[in-house]
C-alpha cells in the first residue's frame, strides 16, 4: 500500500452545487465553517476514504465557494493508503473510516509536531449488503448466514439457511460470488466487525481492514466493489448505502427483527455507542456496538472520520484546516452531505465535541 499521492494532479475545481445555506451564513463563526468575506487562500490537500467521496465532493464544494481563494483536494484512495499518507505528512487531512490505531496515535506525535490527533466523526452511513440477483430486491440475512456466505460456505442463492430467512422467496440457484475490497478498508474493518460479532462460529476471523478471506472477487474502493456486483449474476459485496442503487439488499436481524439500512437507524446506532476511553480530547474515537438489539437501530454502520492536527507548523495551514473542518461538521456541511450521500447528520452532542476538537487547531 502507500501509493503516492499526486496531489497536483487531484485540484478539481468544483463549481458551486448548492444553495447558500451550503456555505453557512459568512459570519466568520466557527459553527459555519465559512470565513468572513472569503479571507482564507491556498490549497488543502487530503487523501483516504472512498466511502466519503460524496459527502466530501459537497463539503469541498461549499467551502470553496464560500472562500474562493481556497483550493480543497481529496484523493479517495482508501483508509488506509489514506492514513498513511497523513502519517507521512504528505497530506493535511485524511479521511478514515476506521479510527487511529494506538501505534498510529504515536507515531502521529511526529506529523503533528508534538500535538494531539483530531479525529471527527463526520460522516455516517450505513453499509449495505448489497446484491445483484435477478427477481429479487431484498432479502433477510442473520449474522451466521452472511458469515457463511462471505465465507464461502453456502454458495448457492437457495440455500436451505438463506431460505429459512425467507419464506415465500422465490430464490434460485444461482452460484454465489462474495465480492469484497481488495484494497485496505475501514469499510472492511467495519464489516467485519459486525460479522465477528454476530456469526459466531460461522465467522472463525478477526476484525480487520484487510479481508481476511481468500477467493471470491475483489475490487479496488467502493466504486470498484459497485461495479463488479453490477458486473455478475449472483454477486454480493459489502458497500456503503449511498452506492446501493438499483442492486438489491439485506435487511440485516437486531435482536428479533430485520432491519433494513437507513441513516436514522445507524444514527440511533451511534448514538447508542460510546466514546473510546483514555484518549485525547480532540479524538472522538468511536467504539460502534455491533449486538444491539433495538430494532430502530442497525448495527452494521459506518463512522467515517476526518483525521487532522491540533498543531500545524505555519499559521494558513492550521487555518485552513480548520476552516474546512469546521464547515463539514457544521449544520450546513452536514445537510449538504445528507443530500448527496444519504449519510446521517451528526447529533448536537457529537457536533459540540467535534467543534471543541476543531477549535483546538493551531500553528505551532
Amino acid at each position: 500500500m502507500g501509493s503516492a499521492v499526486a496531489i497536483g494532479a487531484l485540484a478539481l475545481s468544483l463549481a458551486a452545487c448548492g444553495s447558500d445555506d451550503a456555505t453557512g451564513n459568512g459570519s466568520g463563526t466557527s459553527t459555519d465553517g465559512a470565513s468572513a468575506g472569503g479571507s482564507l487562500s491556498g490549497e488543502l490537500n487530503g487523501a483516504g476514504s472512498s466511502a466519503q467521496g460524496s459527502a466530501m465532493d459537497a463539503w469541498r464544494s461549499g467551502f470553496q465557494s464560500a472562500n474562493t481563494g481556497v483550493t480543497v483536494n481529496y484523493d479517495p484512495i482508501g483508509s488506509g493508503d489514506g492514513r498513511k499518507q497523513f502519517l507521512s505528512g504528505a497530506v493535511q487531512y485524511a479521511g478514515s473510516d476506521a479510527y487511529l490505531k494506538d501505534d498510529e496515535i504515536a507515531q502521529a506525535k511526529t506529523t503533528c509536531q508534538n500535538g494531539d490527533v483530531v479525529e471527527l466523526p463526520v460522516y455516517i452511513s450505513p453499509i449495505a449488503i448489497a446484491f445483484n440477483l435477478k427477481g429479487v430486491d431484498s432479502l433477510n440475512l442473520d449474522g451466521p448466514t452472511v458469515g457463511k456466505i462471505f465465507n464461502g460456505k453456502i454458495t448457492k442463492w437457495n440455500d436451505a439457511a438463506i431460505a429459512k430467512l425467507n419464506p415465500g422467496v422465490k430464490l434460485p440457484s444461482t452460484a454465489i460470488t462474495p465480492v469484497h475490497r481488495s484494497d485496505d478498508s475501514g469499510t472492511t474493518q467495519n464489516f467485519t466487525e459486525w460479522v465477528k460479532a454476530n456469526a459466531g462460529a460461522a465467522w472463525p476471523y478477526d476484525a480487520a481492514q484487510t479481508f481476511p478471506v481468500k477467493g471470491g472477487q475483489s475490487a479496488q474502493g467502493t466504486s470498484g466493489v459497485v461495479q463488479t456486483i453490477k458486473g455478475g449474476e449472483g454477486t454480493v459485496g459489502y458497500i456503503d448505502s449511498s452506492q446501493v442503487g438499483d442492486l438489491g439488499s439485506a435487511k440485516i436481524k437486531v435482536g428479533d427483527s430485520f432491519v433494513a439500512h437507513s441513516a436514522d437507524a445507524a444514527a440511533a446506532a451511534v448514538s447508542q455507542s460510546k466514546v473510546v476511553s483514555g484518549r485525547a480530547t480532540s479524538d472522538i474515537a468511536i467504539d460502534i456496538d455491533r449486538t444491539l438489539t433495538d430494532s430502530s437501530t442497525y448495527p452494521l454502520v459506518l463512522v467515517s472520520y476526518d483525521i487532522a492536527c491540533t498543531t500545524y507548523k505555519d499559521a494558513n495551514t492550521a487555518a485552513l484546516v480548520k476552516g474546512f473542518l469546521s464547515y463539514a461538521i457544521s449544520d450546513a456541511g452536514q445537510q449538504a452531505a445528507a443530500s448527496a450521500a444519504g449519510s446521517a447528520p451528526l447529533s448536537s452532542d457529537l457536533t459540540t465535541k467535534a467543534q471543541a476538537a476543531v477549535d483546538a487547531i493551531k500553528a505551532g
